[in-house]
C-alpha cells in the first residue's frame, strides 16, 4: 500500500508541475504612434507573439515633399510592441516582397547575440522566427541592424518596445508613443519632390530635418495629443537617432516625475528638459493643470522651429486664474523707453511707423528676417507677399489681425510657394502697438495698403472673441 500510494503521489505532483508549466499564448497588441497598447492587466507570465513586416514605402516627410522610407510597420516610428516582464516573446519579421533590401531588428530588451538581429537577417519575400525572454523591465529602442547600419536606421528603421515591470507604473489618464528621429536628403529643407538619402550629410551629422514621429507637423493641428484639465499624462519617448541626442521639453509644463533612459525606476521629479540619447528613451509623466496648446520640442531650439521637431498638447478644460492669470497688465513700454533714452532727438518718421518698426524687430524678425524676406521652406516673406496683401487689402481685415493675436499653422501659399509651418501668437501688444507694426508690414519692401487704427484692432478683437 505504501509503495502504491508514493506512486500515486509522484503522479499527481508531475501532473501538477506539467500544468504549472503551461503558459497562455497570445498575440500582442501593436500601434502607431502616437497611440500606445492597453496596459497588460495579466498577474503572470505569457507566450507572446509578435508579428512585424517590414515595408518599404514612399511618405510624406514635410508638405510637397516625399522620401523613401524603410519601415517597421509601414509607418515612422515603428510600432509601439508592449509586453510584459518575465514574458517569452515569440517574434516573426517579415520582409514583404516588392522590397529591395533584406533587413533585421535588434531589440535592446533582448539579451542575446544583437539583441536579435543575429538570428533576424530576412531577405525580400521571407520570414524568420526567433524567441527571447524578457528579463529586464524598461522602454527599449530597436531598430534595424543590416549593413550599412547607419543607413537603415537614418531611413525610419526603429520604435519602441515597453517591457512591463510586474508591478505595472501607477495608471494614468493618457499614455502616448514619441519618438524623436533625424533625417538627411540630398534637398534642402522644404525642397520639394522625391529626395534621396545624403550620406554626406549623415557621416557629418548634418541632418536636414529633426522630426516628432517621422514626419514635420506630424502631432501639430488635428494631429496634436489630446487631454483634459486635471488628467495625468505618460510619453513614452524614444530617440531613434542616428545621430542627435534630444533635449526634451514641452513648454508650460514641468515634468512631475522622469524615468531616466528608460529605466522604470522613478528618479527625478520636477524636471523641466530631459535628455534622451540617441538610441534610447524617456518616461515622463505629468499632470495638465489649466487649459491651453502646450508645445513639444526638442530644445536645441532651432531644430524645434526650422527642422521640424514640433508637437502640440492640446489641453481643454476650466481655467484656473490662481495658477495662471493670463495677461494682467497691457501698456505701452516701448516708446516710453526710446524717448528716455534720446530726450532731444533729430526729426525722424512719423510716430506711428517708427514704433512698428521697433516693434517688427523684437517680435517679428527672427523668423521672417529683418527685411520681410522670410527663410526659404521654412517662414514665408512678408516683403512683396502676395497672400498678406490680399488680407491687408479686403473689405473685413480680422482675418490678418486673428493671425497676429491667435497665430497660423497648416499650409499657406506666398507668391505661388506652399509653407506648413507654426506661426506662434504675438502677445502684449496694445491695441496702438498692433495697429502700428500691421501698419509698418503692410507698408514695407514693396508693400502699400490702408493704415490700421487702434479703433479698428478694437473691433476686430470683439468680432474674434464672439462665439
Amino acid at each position: 500500500m505504501s509503495k502504491l500510494f508514493y506512486f500515486i503521489v509522484v503522479l499527481f505532483s508531475v501532473g501538477i508541475l506539467g500544468c504549472s508549466q503551461k503558459m497562455t499564448v497570445e498575440n500582442a497588441i501593436l500601434t502607431d504612434a502616437p497611440q500606445v497598447p492597453p496596459q497588460i492587466t495579466r498577474t503572470h507570465p505569457a507566450k507572446v507573439i509578435v508579428d512585424l513586416e517590414v515595408k518599404e514605402v514612399v511618405k510624406n516627410i514635410a508638405e510637397g515633399v516625399q522620401y523613401t522610407f524603410w519601415t517597421f510597420g509601414g509607418s515612422v516610428p515603428g510600432k509601439f510592441i508592449r509586453v510584459r516582464e518575465s514574458d517569452t516573446v515569440e517574434f516573426h519579421l517579415a520582409n514583404h516582397p516588392a522590397n529591395k533590401l533584406p533587413h533585421n531588428i535588434d531589440l535592446h530588451a533582448v539579451t542575446g547575440p544583437g539583441g536579435g538581429a543575429a538570428s533576424s537577417f530576412t531577405a525580400p519575400g521571407h520570414k524568420t522566427q526567433f524567441t527571447f525572454k524578457t528579463l529586464n523591465p524598461g522602454l527599449y529602442v530597436y531598430h534595424c541592424a543590416t549593413a550599412p547600419v547607419g543607413m537603415h536606421v537614418a531611413n525610419g528603421m526603429y520604435g519602441l518596445i515597453y517591457v512591463q515591470p510586474k508591478k505595472a507604473l501607477p495608471k494614468v489618464d493618457h499614455e502616448y508613443y514619441i519618438m524623436q528621429s533625424d533625417f538627411y536628403t540630398k534637398g534642402g529643407y522644404g525642397e520639394k519632390g522625391l529626395q534621396p538619402f545624403s550620406m554626406e550629410k549623415a557621416i557629418d551629422e548634418k541632418p536636414t530635418y529633426v522630426v516628432f514621429n517621422g514626419a514635420v507637423n506630424a502631432l501639430v493641428g488635428e494631429s496634436a495629443i489630446k487631454a483634459n484639465v486635471g488628467e495625468t499624462i505618460r510619453l513614452f519617448v524614444g530617440n531613434g537617432g542616428p545621430n542627435l541626442v534630444s533635449s526634451f521639453h514641452v513648454i508650460g509644463e514641468i515634468f512631475d516625475t522622469v524615468y531616466t533612459e528608460g529605466g522604470i525606476g522613478a528618479n527625478q521629479r520636477n524636471v523641466q528638459t530631459t535628455l534622451v540619447p540617441a538610441g534610447g528613451s524617456s518616461i515622463v509623466e505629468f499632470k495638465m493643470d489649466v487649459p491651453g496648446t502646450y508645445i513639444l520640442v526638442d530644445h536645441s531650439i532651432f531644430r524645434a522651429f526650422n527642422k521640424g521637431a514640433l508637437g502640440m498638447l492640446k489641453t481643454n478644460g476650466t481655467e484656473d486664474k490662481s495658477i495662471y492669470s493670463g495677461k494682467e497688465v497691457d501698456e505701452n513700454y516701448i516708446e516710453s523707453k526710446v524717448n528716455e533714452s534720446a530726450p532731444v532727438a533729430p526729426p525722424q518718421e512719423p510716430k506711428e511707423a517708427k514704433s512698428g518698426q521697433q516693434i517688427f524687430i523684437n517680435s517679428c524678425s527672427m523668423c521672417h528676417q529683418s527685411e520681410g524676406q522670410g527663410l526659404a521652406g521654412v517662414f514665408p516673406p512678408l516683403a512683396n507677399a502676395d497672400y498678406l496683401m490680399k488680407l491687408a487689402k479686403s473689405p473685413d481685415r480680422a482675418s490678418l489681425i486673428s493671425i497676429v493675436l491667435k497665430g497660423l499653422s497648416g499650409k499657406v501659399t506666398v507668391n505661388g510657394k506652399e509653407y506648413n509651418n507654426v506661426m506662434t501668437p504675438i502677445s502684449g501688444l496694445s491695441d496702438e502697438d498692433l495697429a502700428s507694426v500691421l501698419t509698418y508690414v503692410t507698408n514695407s519692401w514693396g508693400n502699400a495698403a490702408p493704415h490700421f487704427s487702434a479703433s479698428e484692432i478694437k473691433k476686430a478683437k470683439e468680432k474674434l472673441s464672439q462665439p
